[in-house]
């Protein structure tokens, strides 16, 4: 039995000159291999910070949004009214001005 496991492990030495024959293969095959795997990294990095930029864009829309709108609403007659009561301006019903140049 302890034989045919040893059989079963013996490498040949025309194995060991097939491998060591192709050796150069062999490397080029394992850079491949890690040349593929840190593309698949760099392609998953790239992924990750365009949701993260998406996800950013999308919350300053938000923002955007909220500021214009509340721009257009203090930017209306009556809020630029109440605000300036406190400074003892008063606007209410007063027409624009005319002014003449003789």
């Amino acid at each position: 039995m302890a034989n045919k496991m040893l059989a079963a492990f013996n490498v040949s030495q025309h194995t060991t000159n097939l491998v060591f024959g192709n050796f150069q293969f062999v490397l080029f095959l394992g850079f491949l291999g890690i040349v593929y795997i840190a593309n698949a990294h760099f392609s998953e990095k790239n992924v990750r910070r365009i949701q993260q930029l998406q996800k950013e864009i999308k919350e300053l829309k938000w923002e955007y949004t909220s500021i214009k709108s509340e721009t257009m609403y203090k930017s209306m007659q009556s809020q630029i009214d109440e605000s300036l009561e406190p400074a003892g301006l008063n606007l209410e019903n007063q027409g624009p001005k005319v002014i003449s140049v003789k």
